[in-house]
């Protein structure tokens, strides 16, 4: 009978072919025995040559446990259920299809569970790697559009202030994610992160910040671009909406909340003008008015 890891990484993937290569051979790289983790590839109904890629990482590395699924439900929480169901490890750590993990990230992980049993979950530093330099108007507000997660350099609990672990590197332990109820499936594209972590919370709050647990995200140009700005933004509104509807919960306290976002990133864009800035302001607000035109919205298309 094989060994039980202490790890599974999870990979959700869709139509990413391009980048899916780098991220895998950094799981391959990771400097750790390699029957300390498995890793779980699902598939969430992709049309490209996803299954190609997938199954000739297997193929060429038979020294390593790694499955490949198929889940021909779409939905990012429908793909990260699947890797919740299919995991064997006690932790389950969900990694983007774009980063490229430390070689390090198991084996600091590892150690951050042995160290801290009562644990339920972690997030680590997430550090964007763009395509070609990072553009001009990101500043500290638009970290989030980036998934770029940093809070020093000492491991400590998430608070209201740090939010909460990047679906790019998420943690969470087997059992907790069972009693959660896993990731809520009306979440088919953003939110699923944000929505995970108050269903842990509401049962531990043991869920920690990890400095030492990195990973590079790579940002491409089209990211960037400002149509998928607009999108991502558009569809965030829209699936915390959803969020909020799913629990029973009255929106017209978040309506509130987004629409005096929207007033107060009005100010900063006139803040950052008049520092001749006009470009960082600029993003700033589109960002919260397509949030808030999102959250009105019936519904948002984004896959």
């Amino acid at each position: 009978m094989p060994e039980i890891p202490a790890i599974s990484l999870v990979i959700c993937t869709y139509n990413r072919c391009k980048y899916l290569p780098a991220a895998l051979e950094s799981v391959a790289s990771q400097q750790c025995a390699p029957g300390l983790f498995e890793l779980i590839i699902v598939d969430n109904a992709s049309t490209d040559d996803t299954a190609v890629i997938a199954k000739g990482f297997l193929k060429n590395h038979p020294e390593l446990a790694v499955r490949y699924v198929f889940e021909v439900n779409k939905g990012l929480s429908f793909a990260r259920n699947r890797g919740r169901t299919e995991a064997m490890a006690p932790v389950v750590a969900y990694i983007d299809d774009d980063v490229i993990l430390f070689e390090d990230y198991v084996a600091r992980l590892n150690e951050f569970f042995i160290n801290f049993p009562g644990a339920a979950g972690a997030g680590g530093r997430v550090i964007p790697k763009y395509e070609h330099g990072k553009p001009k108007w990101m500043n500290k507000y638009l970290k989030g559009f980036v998934g770029e997660v940093s809070h020093g350099n000492q491991i400590k609990k998430f608070d209201k202030g740090m939010k909460y672990p990047a679906g790019a590197s998420m943690i969470y332990t087997k059992e907790i994610l069972e009693r959660a109820g896993g990731f809520n499936n009306e979440l088919k594209f953003r939110s699923d992160d944000k929505y995970i972590f108050y269903a842990v919370s509401a049962i531990s709050d043991e869920i920690y910040y990890l400095p030492d647990v990195q990973l590079y995200h790579f940002i491409d140009d089209a990211r960037l671009e400002l149509d998928n700005f607009r999108k991502l933004f558009l569809k965030t509104g829209n699936e915390e909406k959803r969020r909020l509807a799913s629990a029973g919960k009255s929106l017209l306290p978040k309506a509130f909340e987004f629409m005096t976002k929207t007033g107060a990133a009005t100010a900063l864009c006139v803040l950052y003008t008049l520092k001749g800035q006009f470009g960082k302001g600029k993003m700033i607000f589109l960002s919260q008015w397509f949030t808030l035109i999102g959250f009105f919205k019936k519904d948002v298309f984004v896959r």
